[in-house]
């Protein structure tokens, strides 16, 4: 059975078994009115507890009509910008404030240098590029943001060094941020441009917003498109049938109900690039809490390790994909920036959930700055005590020793911690290491995939972050998500180190604070969380790849 479900311009297909179980969770939504309801910004269909935050955070809803108002002055930005010789655009934020503007530019072929990230070498690389021709959008919701924070001071530092002062300055630097934050006040003193965003919209529904749009006009695409593109969408939000995101909603929200609460994530041919990343951030931090939700699996192509369909698995398209998929969603990115939002707000409602909070992430955050300021009073940061369980070439695996059953090597660490990934379980790598330099690292996803297909002879799902990124992602499922989950950090020694001025930590100590602190976290919660530390970052990426080959 197959059931297609069209309108502006996006198309939802859903097939075999996906069909059955979202027919009764559609029904009992349009029997609640939720498609009204939702368009008429009604915050408790979440329930009494979640009033409060959802009534500050459906303004997501008007966006491809509210934020128009915003073209005017990203016209005379991205002017200045030109006029100015500045072709190097650099976008410092987390989460919602870099994973939409990162899809919105790779698809359009602009381009745009994302530091999402506190890797000393990778943040130096970017600092060192093209100085001469950089402009920096310093993107932070709440102002606060320790991430965007540095970069911004690093810059500052770097353009000064450079002999890059007065109005010269002033003019290398656009700030996003919601009104009244500590950001709006620290621009408006040093003559930064100013672009506020919605304050009714949280940062993982904020693609058509501020958050948005400012970095990927800067970079050269027609934003307007994307408004006209979501625009065309929004008529069919409001209906009962024929209503995409509904479908998308109740499929999403009906399978997890049903036990498939891992969304494995695969492009066929869609033409929007990294999507999955932006979809990763946006279901995972809105669902998993509460000790329940959906897991997004982003994973390589229709034919990685992990996309097979098991009993936990939901499989999504994006593109036409095959026949035999559940569920293929397909059309414009615009379109389908505020599809997603809207189904996963209805997959909140059938799940029974906030989707607008994130509840466990501050835990991370507050550990990073405990341990920062151990640092600063002149205390490393530490958190696994003694001597690594094994050394094998560059790789320290730091473990309990009855998780590792006695392993001598590589691969047999590898495989003893795919083994106690438990059923319906799944294992998340997070590796905090240069995104661009260490690139290879991401090939571990596949790889330890088949590897628990070879040992397990059943799949298991394996997710990939990059660290800190994934924190403003995928760091809200993995504390209030199922307890089911097994996690591989891996850290790695820097060959060099940034200084953030005016504070008492480099980049180094922050991206080790960020670290432990997550570590913390989770085994705070009796997470099973296993810390691999290369002492060379290539060799060790080299030596685990050859491990699991």
């Amino acid at each position: 059975m197959t059931s297609v479900v069209t309108a502006g311009g996006v198309s939802v297909t859903m097939r075999g078994p996906v069909v059955d179980e979202a027919e009764s969770v559609l029904e009992r939504l349009v029997t609640d009115g939720v498609p009204a309801a939702l368009v008429a910004k009604n915050a408790r269909l979440w329930g009494p507890a979640a009033v409060d935050e959802a009534a500050k955070r459906l303004g997501w809803l008007d966006l491809a009509e509210s934020s128009r108002a915003l073209l005017p002055r990203l016209a005379e930005l991205v002017a200045r910008a030109r006029e100015d010789g500045l072709d190097h655009v650099v976008l410092a934020g987390m989460g919602g404030s870099s994973l939409a503007p990162e899809v919105i530019t790779r698809t359009a072929g602009a381009a745009l240098t994302v530091l999402d990230t506190t890797d000393p070498q990778q943040v130096a690389a970017v600092v060192a590029d093209r100085l001469d021709r950089t402009i920096v959008v310093v993107s932070s919701k709440s102002g606060g943001t320790v991430e965007t924070d540095g970069h911004r001071r690093i810059f500052e530092g770097a353009f000064a060094d450079a002999g890059i002062t007065g109005d010269a300055l002033r003019r290398r630097f656009v700030i996003v941020t919601d009104p009244g934050s500590p950001l709006e006040a620290a621009a408006n003193e040093a003559g930064y441009a100013v672009v506020l965003a919605d304050p009714e919209v949280g940062g993982r529904y904020s693609a058509l917003t501020a958050f948005g749009l400012v970095p990927s006009a800067l970079a050269g695409v027609d934003v307007e498109r994307l408004l006209d593109e979501a625009a065309a969408l929004t008529p069919a939000l409001r209906q009962p049938y024929d209503n995409p995101g509904l479908a998308l909603g109740a499929a999403l929200g009906a399978s997890a109900l049903a036990g498939r609460d891992k969304l494995v994530i695969a492009d066929d041919g869609s033409g929007i690039a990294g999507f999955g990343d932006w979809a990763e951030q946006l279901i995972a931090e809105s669902t998993g809490k509460e000790g329940k939700g959906i897991l997004p699996v982003v994973v390589e192509g229709v034919d990685a390790p992990g996309f097979e369909e098991v009993e936990d698995v939901r499989r999504v398209v994006l593109g036409s994909g095959p026949e035999d998929v559940g569920l293929s969603v397909a059309g414009p990115l615009g379109a389908q920036f505020l599809l997603w939002e809207y189904a996963t707000a209805v997959a909140g409602r059938v799940l029974a959930i906030n989707p607008f909070d994130q509840p466990n992430v501050q835990e991370s955050k507050d550990n990073t700055a405990a341990l920062l300021r151990g640092s600063a009073e002149g205390s490393a940061p530490t958190v696994v005590a003694g001597a690594p369980a094994l050394v094998v070439g560059a790789v320290e695996v730091h473990a309990p020793a009855e998780l590792l059953k006695g392993a001598k090597d590589l691969t047999g660490a590898l495989e003893a911690i795919v083994a106690a990934v438990p059923e319906h379980g799944y294992l998340a790598v997070m590796a905090y290491l240069d995104r661009d330099g260490d690139a290879g690292a991401e090939q571990l996803r596949p790889l330890l995939a088949s590897c628990a297909e070879r040992i397990r002879k059943s799949p298991v799902a394996v997710t990939f972050g990059w660290g800190p990124r994934f924190l403003h992602s995928t760091g809200q499922y993995h504390k209030g998500g199922p307890q089911n989950g097994v996690f591989l950090q891996i850290t790695g020694e820097s060959s060099q180190d940034v200084p953030v001025p005016g504070k008492p930590y480099s980049l180094k100590e922050l991206q080790l604070a960020q670290a432990f602190g997550d570590l913390r976290a989770l085994r705070s919660r009796g997470r099973p969380a296993v810390r691999l530390h290369l002492r060379d970052r290539s060799t060790g990426v080299d030596e685990l790849l050859t491990a699991l080959a």
